[in-house]
């Protein structure tokens, strides 16, 4: 096999970047006490408490969203003066690209209040590609949720670096800790790092797999009257339904008042984050996906094989 990345250098795990988001934030204090856990042989792996204000207070943030606070003008914009935009200059003059301490690879740990399961995000970088791919090689009940750049807008704390993904899983508790939540993730990590250090030996078995993804196209928001008040509920017929077809004319909302608003749109899709508690700020009510089949050949090349409903 023939990296077409060197080899990697400098792991960074991620946790808390949201405060109230317990999980990432629990290993990663795990971790500062077990090191060995995650020490591999050919790269250095290190830790971070993204946001150590709000997690004590569990909070999402103090001032604003910290993975909003990475896009390069605002880091570059040193008039920014919120606690997390503060915070991130400090993350990106450790870790960024040119960083005193550059990571090569970051793994970000998050959890959701949406029935997302096991979910790996990322874009569609061919290593983080693989990446992914061979971690639902490993376990079967990984997802994996293709967010394009434009979705991204380089705001989140992994655009810092090229290389990495994000981990999601959920359903969880804003502030709980979930015993099998947190030991799913601990074995995410686990795979991706044996993977990573594969890939410095370059001893990965090549292997076609064919996998689902779930690609972003957009965004649905809650109902709403001209003061900007929602309207509508999520419909029970969808809720804890992430990742399961949702056909135009079905019900996808549902009035204080017992009426039902269907799904307006013209083709099948893939609804996910549904009814994120931290997402109502947002103005979102779901993320709207196309589920699609594609072969990663491991050490070679993916392509793209069908989009189907």
């Amino acid at each position: 096999m023939t990296n077409q990345i060197p080899p990697i250098q400098r792991v960074l795990i991620v946790g808390g970047t949201h405060g109230n988001e317990l999980t990432g934030a629990y290993i990663v204090k795990k971790l500062e006490q077990q090191p060995a856990q995650v020490r591999r042989a050919t790269f250095e792996t290190i830790t971070l408490l993204a946001n150590p204000e709000a997690f004590a207070t569990v909070r999402r943030y103090v001032d604003k969203d910290l993975n909003r606070c990475f896009h390069q003008l605002d880091l570059q914009d040193l008039i920014c003066s919120s606690y997390e935009q503060i915070r991130a200059r400090e993350i990106n003059s450790l870790f960024g690209a040119d960083g005193k301490t550059p990571a090569d690879v970051i793994i970000d740990l998050h959890s959701t209040t949406a029935n997302m399961g096991l979910t790996m995000i990322t874009d569609e970088n061919p290593f983080n590609f693989r990446l992914v791919a061979y971690l639902q090689s490993v376990n079967p009940l990984v997802k994996v949720y293709i967010l394009p750049k434009s979705a991204q807008e380089s705001s989140g704390l992994p655009s810092i670096c090229e290389l990495g993904c994000t981990i999601e899983v959920g359903p969880v508790a804003q502030g709980v800790l979930q015993a099998e939540q947190f030991q799913q993730t601990e074995a995410l990590i686990d795979t991706a790092l044996n993977y990573l250090e594969h890939h410095n030996r370059g001893v990965i078995s090549s292997f076609d797999n064919a996998l689902t993804v779930y690609r972003h196209v957009g965004t649905i928001d809650y109902p709403r009257n001209e003061l900007g008040e929602i309207q509508a509920m999520i419909h029970p017929q969808i809720q804890f339904k992430d990742y399961e077809p949702l056909h135009p004319g079905d019900p996808i909302f549902l009035t204080f008042g017992g009426k039902a608003i269907a799904y307006e749109g013209t083709s099948t899709v893939y609804p996910v984050f549904i009814n994120e508690a931290a997402y109502y700020e947002k103005g979102i009510a779901m993320c709207i996906t196309m589920k699609q089949q594609v072969t990663v050949s491991i050490g070679r090349s993916l392509r793209r094989l069908a989009s189907f409903s």
